[in-house]
């Protein structure tokens, strides 16, 4: 059965662990993502680096509710969503920025890369 009670039991017993993975897979997952608009992989591993970012902010997000459904509103808890909601926000703009036949960002790139070597 599917016991959400046991369930938020279970992430607040396990935060320290549980944000140590989420917070630097959050990171760097939406950094793959962004590597991915500049680099022009296939469609297929840019939709699956997005998803997997947003499984990983939305993850974080419902371990954030369940310290909230307590009554423990901290400081700590409005960064981590913050957190996920940056993160979440900047792969909903890699999905649109990859629709264009030149991303802002690879344009960015590709100067930035010239001046510093020309």
């Amino acid at each position: 059965m599917f016991d959400i009670i046991s369930i938020t039991e279970l992430s607040r017993n396990h935060c320290i662990s549980i944000c140590a993975f989420l917070v630097p897979a959050n990171l760097l997952a939406t950094l793959l993502s962004l590597i991915f608009i500049v680099i022009k992989p296939s469609r297929i591993q840019l939709l699956t680096s997005v998803t997997i970012a947003i499984l990983f902010a939305i993850t974080l997000s419902l371990h954030v509710a369940s310290w909230w459904i307590i009554g423990v509103i901290q400081a700590p808890t409005f960064i981590l969503l913050a957190l996920a909601t940056v993160c979440i926000s900047l792969n909903i703009w890699a999905i649109a920025e990859s629709q264009q036949e030149e991303p802002w960002l690879s344009k960015m790139v590709k100067r930035t890369v010239k001046a510093r070597f020309s």
